[in-house]
């Protein structure tokens, strides 16, 4: 069912697809890079590049902005060092995935649609989760590896792809939704393929440590 969005401040200029895909982005995003997309989401705002929907209009804040943009800076750094980014995979599940989903849900913030909302928040924390997991383990199989450079190259790559599709969302929402079923197609094949080998190169170091 469509929104009746001409005299709601913020999205007059949008219509229910731009809305769903600018949620679907930001909940997928934050799998990835949350502060990142707070700060970059925030900023856009903030500078009147684009208006941001009324339940976003808090990420716009100095504050937000200051405290987003700090925990940027570290996310990037800690994403670099091999290892150091599964840590920091590992304590963000319990973040991201929520985050998310608020994210995705204060999208429709500000309008009188909680059905939407509560959609946006499943479909958001659903997005983060997926992209969270495939991006740990991801990391946890190129970690196993000595050289740095496949470490550094997804992580490049992930910094990259969040702005990339932040951006499709907003301009081209429905070619974003394209380039999103095939990334969570490709993202779920990961998921399965990566955890067995994971789970075997674990069970080989465990089986080590049993025998010295």
């Amino acid at each position: 069912m469509a929104l009746d969005l001409a005299t709601v401040p913020g999205v007059g200029a949008m219509d229910t697809t731009h809305l769903v895909a600018l949620a679907a982005a930001l909940g997928w995003a934050s799998g990835l890079r949350l502060y990142a997309v707070v700060l970059i989401t925030g900023l856009v705002g903030y500078a009147d590049w684009v208006q941001l929907p009324p339940g976003l209009a808090l990420l716009e804040h100095p504050l937000v902005l200051g405290a987003a943009g700090i925990m940027a800076v570290m996310e990037f750094l800690a994403d670099k060092v091999p290892w150091v980014d599964s840590v920091w995979d590992s304590v963000h599940t319990l973040i991201r995935i929520p985050a998310g989903a608020l994210l995705a849900a204060g999208v429709f913030g500000g309008i009188d649609a909680p059905a939407w909302q509560m959609v946006a928040a499943l479909m958001g924390g659903t997005l983060a989760a997926t992209a969270h997991v495939a991006k740990a383990t991801t990391r946890a199989a190129v970690n196993t590896s000595p050289e740095p450079f496949s470490n550094w190259g997804l992580s490049l790559l992930d910094d990259l792809a969040v702005p990339a599709m932040l951006w499709l969302a907003w301009a081209h929402p429905v070619v974003f939704f394209v380039v999103l079923a095939v990334v969570l197609v490709a993202m779920v094949a990961l998921i399965v393929m990566l955890f067995k080998v994971v789970k075997r190169v674990f069970a080989g170091w465990r089986a080590r440590w049993a025998m010295s």
